[in-house]
């Protein structure tokens, strides 16, 4: 499992149990597998397990949200030997108000040190994992990233034309597998819920964000963003060449393309 894990994220480096090693996986993850939601669009709960994200995300060569990205992580890291704590954060980053706990990362010990690793946020997340510890910018590329504290809470903040912004905020409790499955079933579920009413494939690098919002192509880099409307014929082929995704049936590509063209999204935001 791991051996095809590091071929999907295009990983040779060692295997050893350091922070150097952490960081390395960490980015290569991020860079080749997608953040998406397109199983939940079609009423398709993503599967927690380690056999069921091994097929999907490796296999499959399809994406994930973060319970599907950072469970697969955490497996792996944990067969290599590092301890890992699962925690779960209240997302603020376009919040209007406080939302419950549905965001999967990863406290990971490596160096004699704690540190925050993530590859289930999305094109605005950490491309390398963040020491925990408070007021200490650090740069990934050409993004910048901070930990503050607030009260009890840690939170994570990126920079964008001069200001700080927050993404999540997260404690240090640990998480088991009953509170993350909950989360994942109202995150896949509940109707409300920013998975169920928009379409999002992400992937960054150190230097572009590359999205599929809805029916649109998007190119984010500090200098500015570009938007492109995507024509359906175009739609599924973008997915194959941009982000190397296949839906695993012709019914669901046909199912999918139908809910965009029925206008089934949020046009608002991300």
């Amino acid at each position: 499992m791991v051996d095809a894990y590091f071929e999907r994220v295009g990983y040779v480096g060692p295997r050893t149990v350091t922070a150097e090693t952490l960081a390395a996986l960490q980015l290569a993850h991020a860079t080749h597998i997608p953040f998406e939601n397109l199983d939940v669009l079609l009423g398709q709960p993503p599967r927690l397990t380690p056999d069921a994200l091994f097929e999907k995300l490796v296999q499959q060569q399809r994406g994930g949200y973060c319970f599907e990205q950072n469970t697969l992580l955490l497996t792996v890291l944990e067969s290599l030997g590092f301890t890992v704590t699962r925690l779960l954060a209240r997302v603020r980053y376009r919040a209007t108000g406080v939302r419950p706990r549905t965001h999967l990362l990863l406290k990971v010990e490596a160096d004699g040190q704690s540190w925050l690793a993530d590859v289930g946020f999305g094109a605005e997340g950490l491309l390398l994992p963040l020491p925990l510890r408070a007021d200490q910018p650090v740069q990934h590329g050409v993004w910048h990233y901070r930990l503050v504290h607030e009260g009890f809470l840690w939170v994570l903040q990126s920079q964008s034309e001069g200001a700080w912004k927050d993404l999540y905020a997260f404690s240090e409790e640990p998480q088991y597998t009953p509170d993350v499955e909950v989360a994942n079933h109202y995150t896949s579920t509940h109707p409300e819920t920013i998975f169920k009413k928009r379409l999002t494939v992400q992937l960054p690098s150190l230097t572009q964000r590359t999205y599929v919002r809805n029916n649109e192509f998007v190119v984010d880099t500090p200098e500015g963003t570009t938007a492109t409307p995507l024509a359906s014929d175009d739609f599924l082929s973008t997915l194959a060449t941009r982000f190397g995704l296949r839906l695993s049936s012709q019914a669901d590509e046909e199912m999918l393309l139908q809910w965009l063209l029925n206008g089934g999204y949020d046009a608002t935001g991300s």
